[in-house]
């Protein structure tokens, strides 16, 4: 019965031009080799499986090579490339620091380098794993390896680069190798499959590529494995079975569920899954896998970032077209933090499910979050082409508008004892001044008055009951239509009472409403001033605890008046089962 030889063996790179996946590294070998500018210590860094020791080899038996072709690759017909062949060369050595990583083993080593090579050009010491050498044997190495006969070449390999001491690497020519790229590791798989007559589906090489993790000799293993599982004929459900991988179908009919709100189907689908064997941190690692590719989908520049086949790289564009960004995002933020506290979570499955839940109404606070801010944004006062779109009336002409001067305070009554303040920014301005005139006054008690300013040359109309409380209405009615119901109900329970010709005592419940007439009059002055043709129109603000206590809402109204503007909301309190406390 013939011996088999596992593929990483039988398809291990025999060339420069044989190895995958590491050309920046083949061609600077090939072009020192060919140039004649070969360094006395190479050292050769990477992950596991990307063809260190493989690399060291061909170089170390190309450069001994006495028949260089002209592509700078061994000949295989001279006496040293059939030796190193047949592994009988006497002048390519291999140490493995792993179980060699003593001072004496080192020491051996440097006494073999002290003899010429036999029937050769070169005498090459290749070790691998070197990083497990010792620091007592690194610096027994280091004079040797500084400055070595002419003769001597040093190949070092090892997997974990920062483990070796700076004195070692500063003395070596480093090479970092790549992980090897899942359609490099494919292609390689499809020329095995063709050599060995096995018929293989694309996605079933991705999968195996893919659980490789750059590393082409496990890929090789891998596939050996599936080989002996399946025969000749290699399919994507055989490779998903065998590596107990969850298929894509998954996590494509979970996204649809959430972009349909479809909890029952989550739960029955993660359900499924337990029952299949599969651990739920190994769903949750998929899903996210999967959110982010569809998140990199968005762009067609970063589609080629997914490493799968392309038959399935379309459907999950078609999915991201489907999905938006903002629900992808978060929900990949979700399906994260659910990942990070699983382990510690005593009750594993509540925790998945927990995320779920929130999966499927994730799409319904986004929207309730862009309606906010849709209402945020038409907070902003555009005056007067907000008024227009009203259609409420116009009580002055465009000209007349361009022609207003900028608004100032004109003579009025003294201020009542009880504290009123003037509202909006222009109290803080207002307070200033008094400050100022009162330091300029003389010694003997005045009473206050009111500052004032030059009278407008411009006649303004008399304020009457009937004409202000017509304009007020017609502002409250303003704010209905903008979507302030809050506002406007705190109008309509305000008490006002005209004190003047352009002044008006304006009496509320609280210090917060108060503070919500300050943030609304660069609105409700120019309205006011414009709908009454009276451009000299003042408020004077008054707190009164009494009438607050008159005119308290409860939160069962708070939210009626809310929910009469945004029916969503509603909608997510009854589908969360939420009470009004």
């Amino acid at each position: 019965m013939e011996n088999f030889v596992v593929s990483a063996r039988k398809y291990r790179p025999a060339t420069f031009d044989s190895v995958i996946g590491q050309e920046h590294i083949t061609q600077t070998l090939k072009n020192a080799i060919r140039n004649n500018h070969l360094a006395h210590a190479f050292l050769f860094c990477g992950p596991r499986g990307v063809g260190k020791t493989t690399c060291a080899r061909i170089l170390a038996k190309t450069i001994n090579c006495q028949n260089i072709t002209a592509d700078v690759e061994a000949c295989n017909e001279c006496d040293s490339c059939k030796s190193f062949n047949d592994h009988a060369s006497f002048n390519i050595y291999e140490l493995d620091a792993a179980s060699n990583n003593s001072v004496d083993d080192i020491r051996g080593l440097v006494e073999q380098v002290r003899y010429a090579p036999q029937g050769a050009k070169y005498k090459i010491y290749i070790i691998d794993e070197v990083h497990m050498l010792t620091s007592q044997a690194f610096n027994a190495f280091l004079k040797t390896l500084e400055e070595p006969p002419p003769y001597a070449k040093f190949i070092l390999a090892t997997t974990e680069r920062h483990k070796i001491l700076p004195t070692i690497l500063s003395r070596c020519q480093v090479f970092d190798f790549h992980r090897i790229r899942i359609e490099h590791a494919v292609s390689q798989l499809k020329i095995i499959c063709t050599n060995e007559g096995i018929t293989a589906e694309e996605e079933a090489l991705h999968i195996i590529a893919q659980k490789a993790d750059g590393a082409m000799r496990d890929a090789l293993s891998i596939f050996d494995r599936i080989v002996s599982f399946t025969g000749k004929n290699i399919t994507y459900k055989d490779v998903i079975a065998n590596l107990n991988i969850l298929d894509y179908e998954y996590y494509f009919k979970a996204t649809d569920m959430v972009l349909v709100k479809n909890l029952p189907g989550l739960l029955l689908l993660f359900n499924e899954v337990l029952e299949n064997g599969f651990d739920a941190q190994h769903f949750i690692s998929g899903f996210m896998e999967h959110i982010r590719n569809l998140l990199v989908c968005k762009y067609p520049n970063t589609i080629g970032l997914m490493e799968v086949a392309p038959a399935v790289a379309q459907r999950f564009v078609i999915q991201a077209n489907q999905s938006p960004a903002t629900l992808l995002l978060n929900g990949l933020n979700l399906i994260n933090q659910c990942e990070l506290e699983y382990k510690a979570s005593k009750n594993q499955r509540l925790h998945v499910e927990l995320m779920l839940m929130k999966l499927s109404h994730l799409q319904s606070v986004i929207e309730i979050a862009d309606l906010k801010k849709k209402i945020a944004d038409q907070s902003e006062y555009n005056y007067p082409a907000e008024i227009a779109e009203t259609q409420l009336p116009k009580p002055l002409s465009e000209s007349k508008v361009e022609e207003t001067a900028p608004l100032s305070p004109i003579p009025s009554k003294p201020l009542p004892k009880e504290p009123v303040k003037q509202a909006g920014s222009s109290l803080d301005k207002l307070s200033k001044l008094r400050q100022q005139l009162s330091e300029e006054k003389k010694a003997d008690d005045e009473p206050e008055k009111q500052i004032t300013k030059e009278p407008s040359t411009e006649k303004n109309e008399t304020l009457t009951t009937e004409s202000f409380g017509k304009a007020w209405d017609d502002y409250i009615l303003y704010l209905d239509r903008q979507g302030k119901k809050s506002l406007s109900v705190t109008y309509k329970n305000a008490a006002w009472e005209i004190t003047d010709d352009s002044q008006v005592l304006l009496t509320l419940a609280s210090s917060h409403e108060k503070e919500m007439f300050e943030q609304d009059q660069m609105q409700i002055l120019p309205f006011l001033r414009q709908a009454l043709n009276n451009r000299s129109l003042e408020f004077m603000v008054k707190v009164n605890q009494q009438f607050q206590f008159q005119h308290k809402f409860t939160a069962e109204d708070k939210f009626k008046a809310i929910a009469e503007q945004h029916p969503l909301i509603n909608d997510l309190r009854n589908a969360l089962g939420l009470e009004i406390e």
